[in-house]
């Protein structure tokens, strides 16, 4: 996969860590970046373990944060970083283990098909599995960012995701202050803004019963995301054709 390099942000991952960097690079990416977000369970220990050993095929690099900055601040400065790298293609996936790395070749399939989109890995596979407040929260996310997009789209909240470096360049890269899980909505809206088009990929729900509790908060982080997109609908007049084209039967 010459080209992508994986971002992978994690706070307090310790438990899955190990087994979703070592899966990732067997994907064979040409970069994974973990950015450790103020861990304080020994994840960037065993970040540093993995570089050490050389068990990785790809370069693997660790940024690390000293204090907890939230998710925004984790992806962005891996974003940063990868552009700084030359990266063509980002893809951003979840430090828990809740996603297959094995779908990454679809998510680059897609991505060949339409070199400006960004692909989504949309958890609607066993959809049940999922908790219902997390479903609930999910849903309400999806029908505005849909309404902010101008187009339904499947899983909004998902974090494996694939970003075109071109649309990144032409975006703010920096989340603002608090803006935690906001931020990738923010890369959502303004990315169609500047012209990319939102693909999905449908991918298994994976919740493990043993997993640690999700740093999502569901009502603070949903109202965090309502705000954001309510902000950029109130400056595009409650963007009415956005709506319309988002409640559109698919074709």
């Amino acid at each position: 996969m010459r080209g992508t390099v994986i971002v992978i942000p994690a706070f307090n991952e310790a438990k899955t860590i190990t087994t979703v960097v070592t899966a990732v690079c067997a994907q064979a990416p040409e970069r994974v970046i973990v950015v450790d977000d103020g861990s304080s369970d020994g994840t960037a220990a065993l970040v540093r373990s993995l570089i050490a050993s050389a068990r990785c095929s790809c370069t693997l690099e660790l940024i690390r944060h000293r204090t907890n900055q939230g998710k925004g601040f984790a992806l962005a400065s891996g974003i940063a970083r990868a552009l700084a790298v030359g990266a063509r293609r980002i893809v951003t996936i979840d430090a828990d283990g809740q996603h297959d790395s094995a779908d990454l070749p679809r998510l680059e399939q897609v991505a060949a098909q339409d070199p400006a989109a960004i692909v989504i890995a949309a958890r609607t596979r066993d959809r049940e599995r999922a908790p219902p407040l997390r479903r609930f929260a999910n849903d309400v996310a999806d029908f505005w960012i849909s309404w902010g997009c101008a187009q339904r789209i499947d899983d909004t909240q998902s974090g494996f995701r694939l970003y075109p470096a071109d649309v990144l360049t032409r975006l703010a890269q920096r989340p603002r202050r608090n803006q935690g899980f906001a931020f990738e909505t923010a890369l959502l809206i303004n990315g169609v803004e500047v012209g990319a088009s939102v693909r999905s990929v449908p991918i298994a729900t994976r919740y493990d019963q043993d997993a640690r509790p999700s740093h999502y908060r569901p009502w603070r982080d949903t109202w965090s995301i309502i705000r954001l997109v309510g902000g950029e609908l109130l400056r595009r007049g409650m963007y009415p054709r956005g709506l319309l084209r988002a409640l559109a039967p698919r074709a």
